[in-house]
């Protein structure tokens, strides 16, 4: 989150969206100091790993995460999960996946391989697409069973990538509602939102969520990002 001034400058310039920039900045700035963990707090170490805190959750990762996208991609399901375990036994703990990677197959696979105890050892992260209420329900629910899991500890919505996603996820009977709920019946832990675009979609995220007294524990970017 912490983008340099003038990267976004260029960026607005480019966009011809430079209007309101100054305050989204700001917003920007203010969270990211507010959820800036002390240096004492930020890393450790734990053999040849290192953990660091994750956004304001007070969790602590390993700084190496395993994609889901990837782990779908083995023709056999056996070595998939065999390299799932393997991570986790060297430390690796941050578990990334999302509702559509492979059709689902991406989750299959890692509910497969976080049976007997491994589902203890880890943070479980994935996303949905979903922009309505119903739809982010029913992706979550599906993420969940296919994981084979009650809850997982970080659930983002995928892709904000365009300026009228905050207006629809935050919108009456938008996919904010289903996460909200979903949180409150134990399914999910924390709350976050990735991007793969501008930033400022990602300010304007922020900007529509603050309005709507909606607080992200996280916030997943490139770090290329504008």
């Amino acid at each position: 989150m912490n983008f340099r001034r003038r990267d976004f400058l260029k960026t607005a310039s480019i966009s011809g969206l430079a209007v309101g920039l100054a305050a989204s900045e700001s917003l920007l700035s203010k969270r990211a100091a507010a959820n800036e963990p002390s240096q004492s707090q930020q890393t450790t170490r734990s053999g040849e790993m290192i953990y660091r805190t994750l956004g304001s959750t007070n969790e602590k990762v390993s700084v190496i995460g395993l994609g889901g996208h990837h782990i779908g991609r083995q023709k056999d399901e056996v070595e998939s999960i065999k390299i799932i375990r393997s991570a986790i036994d060297r430390g690796i703990t941050f578990m990334d996946n999302s509702w559509d990677y492979h059709n689902g197959g991406s989750e299959i696979r890692m509910g497969k391989a976080l049976q007997d105890g491994y589902r203890q050892k880890v943070f479980l992260m994935t996303k949905i697409d979903g922009r309505t209420k119903a739809a982010a329900a029913k992706q979550i629910d599906e993420s969940l069973q296919r994981l084979q899991t009650d809850h997982v500890d970080l659930m983002q919505f995928h892709e904000v990538i365009r300026l009228e996603d905050p207006d629809r996820i935050f919108a009456p009977g938008g996919a904010a509602e289903a996460m909200l709920e979903a949180k409150k019946a134990g399914k999910v832990r924390y709350i976050g939102f990735t991007g793969h675009k501008d930033p400022l979609v990602h300010l304007r995220m922020l900007e529509v969520a603050s309005k709507n007294n909606f607080h992200f524990d996280t916030v997943q970017m490139p770090l290329n990002a504008g």
